[in-house]
């Protein structure tokens, strides 16, 4: 298995806090966690994670998904949407950015740890 460097990209604290220890359990670095759009972008261009965790729902003016359209811009990253919206308008929205996956929360360690192995 290869370790990886993952950017959490969640507002809620408590979900933040469970996809890290998820992660770190699996054996990889979380190097940031940051709860919006904004810093999601601004994180992945001083860290360059090798995989970032994004919610959709943020706080801040940039979604998740229009938080991936601006960073694939300049450093494409690969992506991992973790979300409690799931409704069709949101799947339809996330399809406009290549993605590995799409998880509903609450997530489970063994469908998050599969999404993971998915990176390259």
């Amino acid at each position: 298995m290869k370790r990886r460097n993952i950017l959490i990209v969640e507002d809620e604290m408590v979900i933040s806090l469970v996809l890290e220890r998820m992660v770190v359990r699996q054996g990889h670095n979380v190097i940031a966690k940051v709860a919006s759009g904004e810093e999601a972008v601004e994180a992945t261009k001083k860290y360059k994670p090798d995989l970032i965790l994004m919610d959709i729902r943020l706080d801040g003016q940039l979604d998740g998904i229009e938080a991936m359209k601006a960073i694939n811009n300049e450093i494409p990253t690969p992506v991992i949407f973790v979300t409690g919206n799931s409704d069709e308008a949101n799947k339809t929205r996330a399809e406009q950015v290549e993605h590995l996956d799409f998880l509903t929360k609450p997530v489970s360690y063994h469908e998050l740890s599969r999404s993971v192995d998915m990176a390259s």
